[in-house]
């Protein structure tokens, strides 16, 4: 049997990992600034994580939301004073996607109503629900299009209004900050009139904090650079469980739960929320979240002063970077002659930074010289 053939890879096998660094099966080490998508959020094998769950797998590693499970409520406990929003309740699920068609169920369900609202350039997932809010069409199967769900210009609040006006939507959804798009930073007036919009005509605010989440920013989630905007909903994951599949919803109070209303197989099972909290108490422990604003502003200062970038989006340790040329050849050059992973974006020429958050300077400043080496020649040489 084959594997079926979706991913273009990297010709890389990595073999070991710690921290920020990474090792293949050569033996060769690379530098880390890409975290999987942005799911190594306290660096790779931390010895906290790797005890939590080894001493979470000698007591029991599964069984079913039939019983109950004290690591969950602890869990949900440490989520809610790291986060800011400890009247929130939680709803764990394995991934991105399933968070976000969590929140678009729970929406529908509290409104009565069918209808969503999404942004161009937005990813959300590719489940059916979640896919059909993306904006690639590539990847939306004729299975997955709806008409009641409807993908908006990105910034237009004038355009929202009126759809909301037109009558059945229950939910808007956006990205704490676009991810895929090449890290798109939605603006404060944006932000803030989207949840008047939608506390106006009782719609539910959805944010979408998958990848921007658990202090890539700077702060816990991304929409809380803003002042004022509460969602009804926050869909989480990736770095949520540095690796260890976990996702999650957090809801606001105003929502009722009923028996049945949400349900999942392994969502919040005991290594999940071992590992979940492992990731918590070393955010907590090391001020990973200070050490993502310090070194972002530090990283997007000298990004400015390099000559072949045309553009720098982002905070913390999020950040887009656009460049005189397409990226596809210069990460390549990274991997091959620096030994350095970085991620690729919907735009042909923007690389995307997304390292853990525990990286250190001289890592990132290793980055910034090879960048400069590769942009110094000409796209062509």
């Amino acid at each position: 049997m084959k594997l079926f053939d979706v991913y273009p890879l990297i010709p890389v096998t990595i073999t070991k990992a710690e921290g920020c660094k990474l090792w293949d099966d050569q033996g060769q080490e690379y530098i880390d600034l890409y975290g999987g998508h942005a799911v190594i959020s306290i660096g790779h094998t931390h010895p906290h994580y790797v005890k939590r769950i080894k001493d979470q797998l000698d007591q029991i590693a599964f069984y079913s939301n039939s019983i109950q499970i004290p690591v969950q409520k602890e869990y949900a406990e440490k989520l809610g004073e790291l986060s800011g929003y400890p009247e929130y309740e939680l709803f764990l699920c394995n991934s991105g996607a399933e968070a976000n068609e969590n929140a678009i169920k729970l929406a529908s369900f509290a409104t009565g109503k069918s209808g969503f609202i999404a942004f161009s350039g937005g990813f959300h997932g590719r489940t059916s629900g979640a896919v059909a809010l993306t904006d690639n069409p590539k990847i939306v199967a004729p299975c997955n299009a709806r008409e009641d769900f409807q993908i908006l210009p990105w910034g237009d609040l004038e355009a929202v209004e009126k759809r909301v006006k037109d009558g059945n939507i229950a939910g808007i959804i956006i990205e704490g900050i676009q991810g895929v798009n090449g890290i798109q930073v939605p603006s404060p007036e944006f932000l803030t009139g989207l949840a008047g919009i939608a506390k106006s005509y009782g719609v539910k605010l959805i944010l979408d904090e998958v990848q921007s989440g658990f202090g890539r920013t700077g702060k816990f989630f991304a929409h809380q650079l803003v002042d004022g905007v509460e969602p009804d909903i926050i869909s989480m994951a990736k770095g949520m469980g540095n690796g260890f599949p976990i996702g999650g919803i957090l809801i606001s109070p105003e929502f009722k739960a009923t028996y049945g209303l949400l349900g999942t197989t392994f969502g919040g099972n005991h290594l999940a929320c071992a590992a979940g909290l492992a990731v918590l108490e070393v955010i907590e422990n090391e001020n990973l979240l200070e050490n993502a604003t310090k070194l972002g502003e530090k990283l997007l200062a000298e990004l400015k002063e390099v000559p072949g970038i045309t553009a720098i989006r982002g905070t913390g340790l999020i950040i887009g970077i656009d460049l005189d040329r397409e990226a596809g050849p210069v990460r390549s050059e990274l991997v091959k002659k620096y030994h350095m992973f970085t991620g690729s974006a919907a735009g042909k020429n923007t690389i995307r930074l997304l390292p853990p958050l525990n990286i250190e300077w001289n890592q990132l400043n290793s980055f910034l010289t090879a960048l400069k080496e590769i942009l110094s020649q000409s796209p062509s040489s």
